[in-house]
């Protein structure tokens, strides 16, 4: 006697050849029904033989497809309906979309092995894909993920790719994306100096402009330039890469001026793991993290020197090829390191469209080499590392945008707008935390601009008018996210303090609501309680119940509010000003410019002078005291100097960091470097002995309160976190004690984790520490403009 099932999948489960899969399975079963995507995932309904249908389900629990991600399978006992086949169905579009996006993927084994076989018919194809592999999010317009939402709809298929599509045998089966060099899109080249060109999918044509059409010989022309020492712009899956020979130091220095990034580190593309291997020193979680689906760009410790590519800093940003189009530059000859950055001016986003591209890249690529399929949205590479506490996320972007983070509690709709600096958004539907791709520092009108499309495109994804939203945004009344948040309308508004989202960021990832833990948030700047600038805080609490402030870093004084992050010695004027028998730091061993006695007038006046418990500001004093005075190119270069300064010495002593009357007291911290400085030690041990000071300050505060108040968990967040050499020597210290350490893994430990952690807080009722919009003075906060 046949049963049947009606079966609901949920998860990453539409876009990565899941319907395909459940019809071979079932096919191979004997088993009649059908499978459809659905706005909440996929939707099976299948009958047959009880132990078939046993054997069904275990073989969809335990063996999905290799890029899905299942998240709940529903399983329901229903009717026979006495069919006769099993088919895959059109999808609905009935109901308001729950599913999660699938991220873009890189290429798999078996299309790179079609690419280089002169017999296959997508040999050289720069678009070859199938359903393990290629474009998602970075085509997807709308939802179902069908063919005519996607940016493939201009271009029908062919006859042979037809076939495919339709074969349940075949790989291509139902793959949305599939083209062949017959029907599909195509790159061309394009030197810097030829016309502009305009609409999206269909380049000009015109007689003399230097274009050079088929996928090969653009190849051929852009591989010149680049082993001629010139900067390709080319056209990847979420954006343009500005390209150059990551070996040739005037390439890179000409790369350098006219991108106008200064000094900040530039990640590079390596042709194989082999390669990769001889730039980085590789564990193997990186090697991991190198060869994941998600392909970010990995950091490491460098084995070689770069001239031009990442000055001042040990570690390089190494990835491996994610596209059929790197696959082939390399096969073509492309010298075997390459840097690959976003295309762009400094600070601004990635740009993506072609007639942008030819605007905002004029005066910095040499050449285009430009795809032909337009990109949906702007998505940069994502970044991480296989940190101390494991593999950590440092930019989320391709690869893992825009996946759930976090499965919340609620079913209310939340939209969480992040912080101003390194920007995400978070959307919860269904109870699922849809975490944004990275936006950007929000000063920039270029990405505020990318901030309001990215919202736009979201709440346009799933379906969801603004007004039926819970609006959540930083405490800060002057962030431009917060502006925004005014500007939206919305059901309800509610402001969360930053350096709580930054713990809440934590337990969101891990789904736990309840449990109580010492939060430790350090980063360079946050609108506290009390209206001034925080940034070197303990908290006791949980999501549940919110987080109590405990303990603090000592305040200090910050002379010119947050322009202070720019200018190390300007930071070190508010912190130095509370020691006594300072030395002339207009002589040797000291040579601070005169920002810093401009800065001390400041403090000693208190005009723009605000109190700030800043752990990044200390960081930054650190810096200026060993050398470190000029100003700093891009966020968080000081810190990573002075972590570099600490790391070329073995641990010996720790500087005194007290933690007294619930303030962590950087005073006898800074007069110990200033007093080794003097006596002519090392920079380098004076750096680790700082470093060391600030760990064993830090732990000795963290064991305190946890026999205060009965806790043995410890989560750490906010960019300060980011360094390695601090976190190690945290596991060395709290590890003895058995202490749970608790860090970022899905979502950025800086700014860029930020929106999960306000979305978490927002989907309970206790929030201390958190108003209304309408609640906020801003007249009281025009320090932190």
């Amino acid at each position: 006697m046949s049963k049947a099932y009606s079966i609901t999948v949920r998860g990453v489960v539409q876009g990565v050849g899941f319907r395909p899969f459940v019809y071979r399975l079932a096919c191979a079963r004997h088993l009649t029904g059908w499978v459809l995507n659905a706005e909440h995932g996929v939707k099976i309904y299948v009958e047959g033989n009880e132990d078939q249908l046993r054997s069904f389900l275990e073989e969809l629990k335990m063996h999905p497809p290799p890029s899905a991600a299942i998240a709940e399978i529903e399983v329901a006992t229903t009717e026979a309906q006495g069919s006769t086949e099993f088919s895959i169905r059109e999808s609905t579009g009935e109901r308001q979309p729950t599913v999660r996006i699938s991220p873009d993927l890189a290429v798999c084994v078996q299309c790179l092995q079609e690419l280089f076989d002169p017999q296959d018919r997508r040999h050289g194809y720069s678009y070859i894909n199938c359903t393990n592999c290629g474009p998602r999010y970075s085509v997807i317009k709308s939802l179902p993920y069908d063919r005519p939402n996607t940016t493939m709809a201009a271009w029908p298929l062919d006859d042979f790719c037809s076939t495919e599509y339709g074969d349940p045998a075949n790989r291509r089966f139902h793959a949305q994306p599939v083209a062949c060099p017959s029907c599909g899109p195509h790159y061309f080249f394009r030197p810097g100096d030829a016309i502009a060109f305009g609409e999206e999918s269909a380049p000009a044509n015109e007689e003399g402009n230097g274009d050079v059409r088929g996928d090969e010989e653009a190849i051929r022309k852009a591989v010149g330039f680049l082993r001629a020492g010139k900067i390709v712009a080319v056209k990847g899956l979420g954006g343009y890469h500005l390209s150059c020979d990551a070996t040739n130091a005037d390439a890179v220095s000409a790369l350098r001026e006219r991108k106008f990034r200064k000094e900040k580190p530039f990640a590079v593309l390596a042709k194989n793991m082999a390669i990769a291997r001889t730039l980085v020193e590789l564990s193997p979680d990186a090697e991991t993290l190198l060869n994941s689906v998600a392909r970010p760009i990995v950091l490491a410790p460098a084995k070689v020197n770069l001239p031009g590519v990442a000055p001042e800093n040990d570690e390089l940003g190494v990835m491996l090829p994610y596209t059929p189009l790197h696959a082939l530059l390399f096969a073509a000859g492309a010298p075997e390191t390459l840097v690959m950055t976003s295309a762009n001016r400094s600070s601004e986003p990635i740009a993506y469209q072609d007639a942008d591209a030819a605007q905002q890249l004029s005066g910095i690529a040499d050449a285009f080499l430009i795809g032909q399929r337009p990109i949906a949205r702007r998505i940069d590479d994502s970044v991480a590392r296989a940190g101390v506490f494991g593999p950590a996320i440092l930019r989320r972007a391709r690869g893992y945008a825009p996946g759930a983070a976090a499965k919340l509690p609620t079913d209310r709709p939340i939209l969480a707008l992040g912080a101003d600096l390194k920007n995400s958004i978070t959307l919860v539907v269904d109870g699922q935390a849809f975490v944004s791709q990275h936006i950007g520092d929000l000063d920039h009108y270029q990405s505020f601009r990318a901030f309001r499309e990215t919202i736009q495109d979201l709440l346009a994804m799933y379906e969801l008018d603004s007004r039926e939203l819970l609006i959540v945004h930083d405490a800060h009344p002057q962030y431009l996210s917060t502006v925004h948040a005014g500007e939206l309308a919305a059901a309800e508004r509610i402001a969360v303090q930053h350096h709580r989202a930054h713990i809440a960021s934590v337990l969101a990832e891990r789904g736990e609501w309840g449990e109580s833990v010492i939060g430790v948030s350090f980063d360079g700047t946050g609108y506290g309680d009390d209206a001034s600038i925080w940034g070197g805080e303990l908290f006791v609490g949980s999501i549940r119940e919110g987080f109590a402030r405990v303990a603090h870093l000592r305040p200090a004084i910050l002379p010119g509010g947050d322009a202070a992050a720019s200018f190390p010695v300007q930071a070190a004027a508010g912190f130095l000003s509370q020691l006594s028998d300072l030395p002339d730091f207009a002589a040797a061993p000291f040579t601070f410019p005169s920002r810093y006695r401009d800065a001390l007038k400041l403090v000693r006046t208190g005009v723009r002078a605000f109190p700030t418990t800043s752990m990044g500001r200390l960081f930054d004093t650190a810096a200026a005291l060993l050398g470190f005075t000029r100003e700093i190119t891009f966020e968080g270069q000081a810190a990573m100097w002075l972590e570099r300064l600490a790391s070329q010495v073995p641990p010996a002593d720790a500087y005194p960091f007290p933690f007294v009357a619930d303030e962590l007291d950087f005073r006898p911290l800074l007069a110990a470097v200033i007093s080794a400085r003097l006596r002519g030690r090392n920079e380098r041990e004076i750096a680790r002995a700082f470093q060391l000071g600030i760990a064993h300050g830090l732990c000795g505060a963290i064991e305190t309160l946890c026999r205060r108040h009965g806790i043995d968990t410890v989560v750490l967040s906010g960019g300060v976190f980011q360094n390695e050499l601090l976190l190690r020597d945290i596991r060395n210290f709290l590890e003895p004690q058995h202490l749970k350490i608790w860090t970022n893994h899905i979502v950025p430990a800086s700014d860029g984790g930020i929106s999960l952690g306000q979305a978490a807080l927002a989907a309970f009722a206790n929030l201390p520490g958190s108003v209304g919009s309408e609640e906020m003075d801003s007249a009281s906060l025009a320090h932190v403009t």
